[in-house]
């Protein structure tokens, strides 16, 4: 979608979508600009008047998407400079979904983090035995597709909705099973971009599960919430990481 396209786009719907639309509509226009190389690492962006211009969108909507490429770690803002570009991500990540698709990515991302990490720090204060023993066999069920060379992203669902179900409140369950989609999306583009990277990147995830298994399993919720958050905050910047030069 050109930038004409876009404006024209957001003419029609200006009236119909909410604020947070077009940010999601801004921020993806920007990101895949980005991607292309019309903005190269260290690059300045137009300022917030010139994309509000081209965009036809108030300053607030295109605050909003930058504040949002900022946490994704993609720009960084220099005061009084105006924001430059801080990586590229990889290519791939435009082309795996429909526009809309990597906003939704970061939104589900944060909400995990909310939902899951709270999840996690029930899960080690009310596991049992039982509990630790079945956690276990989610994570070797996917320790083994990954060395098998699988993206595994059921068998990573299944270990978050495994400790999800260990936390014994059916409304955190509920909540997590609503977004399984947009979860195993996120999942499978996560971990068909770290296919791509160095072996280190796939056993780096899965230390990261591992860690937070052991927390569950010694029932250590401050540990287990702790690790569980940042494994998705890692998860998600994995997402939005720079190309491999």
């Amino acid at each position: 979608m050109s930038d004409g396209e876009l404006g024209d786009f957001l003419d029609d719907e200006d009236d119909a979508l909410p604020q947070a639309k077009l940010s999601d509509l801004v921020y993806e226009r920007i990101f895949e600009q980005i991607v292309l190389g019309a903005y190269p690492i260290n690059a300045r962006l137009p300022s917030e008047i010139e994309l509000a211009d081209r965009f036809k969108v108030s300053r607030p909507v295109v605050r909003e998407a930058l504040a949002r490429l900022r946490d994704d770690q993609i720009i960084v803002s220099r005061q009084g400079s105006g924001s430059f570009v801080m990586r590229r991500p990889a290519s791939s990540t435009i082309g795996f979904g429909p526009i809309g698709s990597i906003a939704d990515i970061q939104r589900c991302f944060e909400f995990r983090e909310a939902i899951e990490g709270y999840a996690a720090a029930l899960a080690a204060e009310r596991r049992s035995r039982a509990d630790a023993e079945a956690l276990s066999v989610r994570l070797e069920e996917l320790k083994t597709a990954v060395h098998a060379g699988h993206l595994g992203a059921k068998a990573d669902f299944s270990f978050h909705l495994a400790v999800s179900e260990v936390a014994r409140n059916r409304f955190l369950l509920t909540s997590l099973r609503s977004v399984e989609t947009h979860v195993v999306f996120g999942i499978r583009l996560a971990r068909s971009l770290s296919l791509e990277r160095p072996r280190e990147r796939i056993t780096e995830v899965q230390v990261e599960h591992e860690v937070i298994y052991n927390a569950i399993a010694k029932g250590d919720g401050d540990a287990a919430g702790k690790a569980m958050v940042e494994h998705l905050r890692k998860a998600r910047l994995r997402v939005f990481e720079g190309a491999q030069s």
